[in-house]
């Protein structure tokens, strides 16, 4: 290993994103270094990868799974150091020995250890969308104030990025662009009859046709609201606003993005649906490394499909639009009460439809603030939750 091999924290080591990142590090053992592996409850998972990886520090946000962590690496004599909690989490995203933090937890919970990381000057891969959802002025305020570095690893966001012009930050327009096309594979229900979504199961719906993705993220594909989040995202990370980012149904999941030039170019980012690319990119960016995934073949794809949304049929894609453009902590109330709905459907507890219902009540239930401080964001997310959950029980059932 190479002294000069960078050293990298995986915040959400044991899912996809995390595995992924993983995949890609150990191809590269002269350039990266794993520095500290952290989950939330999956002790098993985090402990074969300690085993592998040999981090020197590891973490848990829950502290009885820390605690068994710890016991099971000293029994097996390994000199990882296990921290625990969300402080935990923020040390080793902040800490010196980190260069690169790849922010890959899933939803709310990975704000503030990745706020952490852009607060300490860290290069941010950022997958966790919902640090820009939440607080997106004040996260993008963090890393301009601290030099820090922001790459995208959303496969959407990463072929932008990809295809942008290098001085896209002073301004699409003046940079010659247009438009940013988003795609989107359109989930499992994209063709399915309006009067059958009622009773979607959640296995249905964590079967997305080209992704391997968690469970949360694969139920927000299939309600779009993945692609609602994405739009957010998108207009933080290249200063826009949602009138200039249309989104496209592409249901190949080929071409992952595209941007259009005031001269009629357009640039496509295309590959195999695989997150190895984006993650590879981002880890070696401005470099190109090798990231294990297949070389994409035309002739198997054979065809490129687009269709435009119908916001009738995935509304909380219309809300997610609605939300950016009112402002402040309107998305942030989007993002918790998603959240909390997603988590009802996944346990059965709510028909997949009602998951927009829930988020629609909610936004209308809670005063929209200007994201002025990360205590008013935080305010808004607590409100928005306790709201959504009481929603989630009056119109509750066995989906």
């Amino acid at each position: 290993m190479s002294d000069q091999a960078k050293g990298v924290c995986i915040l959400g080591s044991t899912g996809t994103i995390g595995v992924n990142t993983l995949d890609v590090v150990s191809r590269h053992p002269d350039r990266y270094r794993v520095m500290a592996l952290t989950a939330n409850t999956g002790v098993e998972r985090l402990y074969q990868q300690c085993l592998e990886h040999r981090p020197p520090f590891a973490a848990m946000m829950d502290d009885d799974a820390a605690e068994q962590l710890d016991k099971k690496l000293r029994q097996a004599g390994s000199a990882t150091k296990v921290l625990s909690g969300l402080s935990g989490l923020q040390t080793l995203a902040s800490m010196p020995q980190t260069d690169y933090v790849m922010a890959a937890i899933v939803g709310a919970a990975g704000l503030l250890p990745t706020l952490a990381a852009a607060r300490a000057g860290k290069r941010i891969l950022l997958a966790n969308k919902e640090a820009l959802v939440m607080s997106g002025q004040i996260f993008m305020e963090e890393i301009r104030k601290n030099n820090a570095e922001l790459l995208p690893i959303d496969s959407e966001h990463n072929a932008i990025f990809q295809c942008m012009p290098n001085d896209f930050a002073r301004g699409l327009a003046r940079s010659g662009v247009n438009r940013i096309l988003l795609t989107a594979s359109g989930g499992p229900f994209r063709t399915t009859s309006l009067h059958c979504l009622d009773t979607v199961t959640p296995e249905q719906a964590v079967a997305h046709p080209n992704w391997v993705m968690g469970k949360k993220i694969s139920v927000d594909s299939a309600s779009m609201m993945n692609k609602g989040l994405e739009v957010i995202e998108a207009c933080y990370l290249f200063n826009t606003t949602p009138e200039k980012i249309q989104v496209v149904i592409h249901p190949q999941s080929v071409i992952h993005s595209m941007v259009s030039y005031n001269d009629g170019s357009v640039l496509a980012q295309m590959g195999n649906p695989d997150m190895r690319t984006p993650i590879a990119h981002a880890l070696g960016w401005p470099d190109r490394i090798d990231s294990g995934v297949e070389p994409l073949d035309v002739f198997a794809v054979a065809r490129l499909d687009f269709e435009q949304p119908d916001f009738g049929r995935f509304p909380c894609l219309a809300m997610a639009y609605q939300s950016l453009k009112t402002g402040g902590t309107a998305t942030t109330v989007l993002n918790a009460a998603n959240e909390i709905a997603v988590d009802a459907f996944l346990n059965r507890q709510l028909a997949f439809t009602r998951i927009a219902t829930v988020i629609e009540k909610t936004l209308a239930q809670i005063p929209v603030k200007s994201m002025s401080s990360l205590d008013v964001v935080m305010e808004a997310d607590a409100e928005a939750r306790v709201a959504a959950t009481e929603y989630v029980k009056r119109m509750g059932c066995t989906a």
